[in-house]
């Protein structure tokens, strides 16, 4: 059965345990328009027209982008880190897993942190373009701006460095930046109402044990790649 063949006969919507492709774009023209530069395997908790969720395990093997030496990219200081030449890598996440939370039309996902005993460490509200739906999985654009939300309610802005030098190599224009700065306010209004998915009390929410690592399969950056649950 395809890809296209499980969508049809679900109505649109991935069944929990069903395996997924979670990508982001490039940035600017560097290295090309479209191009992908992550890619992480996750397995589908719930998908509604309202929310989805998907869960990140350990060790799953991930594409990342790193500089052409293999330099990771946050070791190269910022005024470099954007405009050295890339190359894309495999390599596992590393850490406990991460569930991320979807809402269609946001323009961030939700993403939730333990340790490795399951103590509840963090929400982050990586912001992003509104995700891209297709047979095998969702496509974004990382925006570079994020946020950190604490148990006890309490919140901070992340990465406003990174997110100043790619309006400063051109990464992101002014008009974009002023978009991208006014959905991190929203989200701001969203986590000081409390509202969801930070209520919805998914801190204690567990993978089920019979879940298998998704692969990343070898046409990882076609549309559509061939995945496999």
């Amino acid at each position: 059965m395809t890809d296209d063949d499980r969508m049809s006969e679900a109505g649109g919507r991935w069944a929990p345990g069903e395996a997924i492709l979670w990508r982001y774009r490039a940035n600017g023209d560097d290295p090309g328009p479209g191009t992908f530069h992550i890619c992480r395997p996750v397995t589908v908790v719930q998908d509604t027209e309202d929310l989805l969720a998907v869960w990140m395990a350990p060790g799953t093997e991930c594409v990342k982008p790193v500089l052409a030496d293999g330099t990771p990219v946050h070791r190269e200081p910022l005024a470099t880190r954007y405009t050295k030449p890339r190359a894309l890598q495999r390599d596992r996440w590393f850490g406990a897993g991460v569930l991320k939370l979807a809402r269609p039309a946001e323009p961030w996902s939700v993403w939730l942190f333990w340790e490795r005993d399951w103590a509840f460490r963090n929400w982050y509200v990586n912001l992003e373009e509104p995700r891209t739906r297709w047979s095998g999985g969702v496509d974004s654009e990382d925006h570079f701006l994020d946020l950190s939300v604490y148990p006890d309610g309490s919140w901070r802005w992340h990465d406003e460095d990174e997110f100043a030098q790619a309006q400063a190599v051109g990464l992101m224009s002014a008009e974009q930046a002023r978009s991208v700065r006014e959905a991190g306010r929203a989200a701001v209004a969203v986590i000081e109402d409390w509202g969801q998915p930070f209520s919805d009390g998914w801190q204690h929410w567990r993978p089920d044990p019979a879940w298998q690592v998704p692969a990343l399969p070898a046409d990882w950056d076609r549309t559509p790649a061939h995945v496999s649950s």
